[in-house]
């Protein structure tokens, strides 16, 4: 199910989104602010999707979003202006910002001993529809007929919610058990304010954001410096952006054991470190070699941050509070991901492609540097967090 919403997601923005954008006549300087509609919505909406994943249980939450990625995608073939094309995406945000908190809250339920792993295989089954959907997207891509590529993204949103309506989740919170750690009105107040005061949880929410604040800049601006600056076709594109997420997918249950092993933070901290200097160094070649090489790096980076912030943050909470902490990462990172490409399009007309993503690169090493300093100590180690 994750497999399948992410690639018709996926296929819906990345090369698909800035060059359909770019098709419309928006200048660069704007085309940041239409495509980050899409993840303002995670700004408000994970949050409370996790809690009431918390109340209802995730089954029924997951079924809304697949709802939204079944049919947001046939939407955009009714789009002719930039304004709609806003509105859809809002909509389309939906299904994302609901998914991403209450999916992983599902997995985290299941497993306490090796958390990090198994919420890594499950961001990795998911990585499988990210992966195949830029190299699938610019392959149906025609010029400026972006009509089969969304045709396909509808598709595969179909197919999610198919599989979401089969999820065997159904009976997670009619058991005793479950039933007992459901929290009342006060008890879910309390415990909101807890997490959201919560120092562990509040600094690798704010890590995930600022990786994703890259990631942003990255997804929306390389496609149009490559194909505008560069004269890459579409279909190159999205092969680098398919090897980019092949490597994240790969690596991220490997990252995942070794942040159960070693630690949440070492594996955070190094990710970041990684990911900024790819980042900083992507727009220096236009040699196409180079380019997978360090597009592949920074999807490598990825993986080790992303495996080990979920985890660390569904290990500094309870099972009665497990989506609402996920639902703070989210709501979180949806303010990184968003602003990126705002800056970024702001940061490319002032200074251009390689000082934009030079700048972005190099925050996030600094991020990477500060986060290790920051979280040293604050945090138990595996061993010391199973015996707990």
């Amino acid at each position: 199910m994750g497999g399948l919403a992410i690639l018709s997601s996926t296929m819906s923005k990345n090369p698909t989104l800035p060059l359909f954008i770019r098709s419309l006549d928006v200048p660069v300087a704007t085309v940041g602010f239409i495509a980050a509609a899409s993840t303002v919505v995670g700004i408000v909406v994970s949050l409370p999707a996790g809690v009431l994943s918390d109340i209802i249980g995730r089954r029924r939450v997951i079924i809304v979003a697949a709802t939204v990625f079944a049919t947001a995608p046939f939407l955009y073939l009714l789009v002719s202006a930039p304004w709609q094309l806003v509105l859809v995406r809002v909509y389309h945000g939906l299904a994302t910002a609901i998914l991403g908190p209450v999916a992983m809250a599902a997995v985290a339920d299941t497993f306490d001993k090796g958390r990090g792993e198994r919420m890594g295989w499950y961001s990795s089954a998911t990585m499988v529809g990210r992966f195949m959907a830029p190299f699938v997207g610019g392959a149906l891509i025609f010029g400026n007929d972006f009509r089969w590529v969304f045709l396909a993204t509808g598709f595969a949103g179909t197919l999610a919610l198919v599989a979401a309506l089969r999820l065997p989740l159904a009976t997670a919170h009619s058991s005793s058990i479950t039933a007992a750690l459901k929290p009342s009105g006060m008890e879910l107040r309390r415990e909101l304010v807890t997490i959201l005061t919560h120092r562990g949880i509040l600094s690798t929410s704010l890590i995930e954001a600022a990786q994703y604040f890259a990631f942003g800049c990255l997804e929306v601006f390389l496609p149009i410096y490559l194909h505008e600056e560069a004269n890459f076709s579409p279909l190159a594109i999205g092969f680098l952006f398919t090897t980019q997420i092949l490597v994240a997918a790969l690596t991220k249950p490997v990252m995942g054991r070794l942040s159960d092993r070693y630690g949440r933070v070492l594996m955070i901290a190094a990710g970041l470190v990684l990911g900024g200097m790819a980042m900083a160094a992507i727009t220096l070649s236009s040699n196409y070699l180079v380019l997978l090489v360090l597009i592949g790096l920074f999807g490598l980076g990825l993986a080790t941050v992303t495996a080990s912030t979920s985890a660390l943050v569904a290990d500094l909470s309870r099972a009665s509070n497990r989506g609402s902490a996920l639902g703070v990462l989210s709501s979180v990172m949806d303010v990184g991901h968003s602003t990126g490409p705002m800056v970024g399009g702001l940061l490319v007309s002032a200074y251009q492609y390689r000082a934009a993503f030079g700048i972005v690169g190099g925050g996030l090493l600094l991020t990477g540097l500060a986060f290790s300093l920051s979280m040293r100590g604050a945090v138990a180690s595996p061993s010391r967090q199973e015996r707990t």
